[in-house]
């Protein structure tokens, strides 16, 4: 852990430099965001018309006008559709392929702190050699063990917890995931209230950049540079660079 205690600096301080990566980079947070969603929607809209999910969607949110429990029962035919597995592993593929993405944000916030020019390949660093397989199995290995801890909540939360710097700690100190989750431990353990308070700030503000609908573009990754300025200010590195 970082010997200079971040909890002494305050959260202000800690959302002031969230912000900061933030609007430095808002030209590549808006690059993310449309590359993201676009791709996202590209693909499962191409395969929920192609599994026939997509008319029993419309429906379903036809049925909203109808009351939850009418709502409720469209839901459960989506899911009877035999192609319905087929189509959530066409999901869970195209999140694992739009994960590495990412990184390349942490790369350009690094970059920011070292005073390097930013360039758009940098966006890409998570895809570059063996990055990508590194990335993409780590994001199927989390959502595997989160799609079967969610419905239970609380395990879920708690997944989500010890991994939350797991993306940083493995590209910045190129550790395996398991190694990682002792790391998390420990700084929810000293730092619970700092690190609870910046990732539900950076969740509110993702949340109403999405309900303004224009703001999704702008917000959507804010969350990576909060999560960036937290761990600069709890873990101190090795001197070895990162796997670029």
């Amino acid at each position: 852990m970082n010997g200079n205690n971040p909890e002494k600096v305050g959260i202000s301080t800690i959302i002031g430099e969230a912000f900061s990566y933030w609007t430095r980079t808002l030209m590549y947070q808006v690059m993310f965001s449309l590359l993201y969603i676009s791709i996202l929607i590209t693909v499962l809209f191409y395969f929920a018309e192609y599994y026939g999910i997509m008319e029993d969607y419309l429906a379903s949110v036809d049925e909203l006008k109808n009351g939850m429990e009418a709502y409720a029962e469209a839901q459960k035919k989506i899911i009877a559709n035999p192609n319905y597995g087929n189509f959530s592993w066409v999901l869970i593929g195209v999140l694992t392929f739009l994960f590495p993405l990412n990184m390349g944000l942490y790369k350009m916030f690094r970059k920011l702190d070292l005073k390097e020019p930013l360039v758009v390949q940098d966006l890409f660093a998570g895809y570059v050699g063996i990055n990508f397989f590194n990335y993409a199995s780590y994001y199927f290995f989390w959502f595997m063990v989160f799609s079967l801890t969610a419905p239970t909540v609380f395990l879920g939360i708690i997944w989500v917890g010890i991994t939350l710097f797991s993306a940083p700690l493995m590209f910045f100190r190129n550790l395996r995931i398991f190694q990682t989750f002792s790391l998390n431990i420990t700084a929810w353990k000293k730092f619970f209230p700092l690190i609870l308070s910046g990732i539900l700030f950076s969740m509110i503000f993702k949340f109403v950049g999405m309900i303004t609908i224009i703001g999704i573009p702008f917000t959507f990754a804010f969350t990576n540079a909060m999560i960036y300025v937290l761990y600069k200010g709890i873990f101190r590195e090795e001197e070895r660079p990162a796997k670029q």
